[in-house]
Formats: structure tokens, C-alpha cells, sequence
């Protein structure tokens, strides 16, 4: 019975710490652009244009 009366408010706490964490994320817009990086793997952005430095295997 001991245990369980440490172990309720240790499993509060840390799905406090969670909802924190979450809401935090929320907050600060880790989750605003969900399809970004989902379409950025389709464009080619090795070829540098005019203008611009070449890339790290250019010359």
C-alpha cells in the first residue's frame, strides 16, 4: 500500500511534465508546418543558380 501511494503522485508528475512538454512544443510552433519537410525532399536544390556559391561537391 506504501508503494502505491508513492507511485500515484510520481506518475501525476511526470504526466504533468508531458502535458507541459506538449504544450510547450505547441507553443513555440514545433508542429505548425507538418507537410515542410515531406515536400522538401522533392526538390533538387543541388544545382546553384547565378549569383550563388556552388555547393559543397561544385567547384
Amino acid at each position: 500500500m506504501t508503494n502505491l501511494l508513492m507511485l500515484i503522485p510520481v506518475a501525476l508528475a511526470l504526466g504533468l511534465l508531458g502535458l507541459l512538454g506538449f504544450l510547450w512544443a505547441l507553443k513555440t510552433g514545433q508542429f505548425d508546418d507538418l507537410d515542410g519537410a515531406a515536400h522538401r525532399i522533392l526538390f533538387d536544390d543541388d544545382d546553384a543558380g547565378p549569383g550563388q556559391p556552388p555547393g559543397p561537391g561544385g567547384r
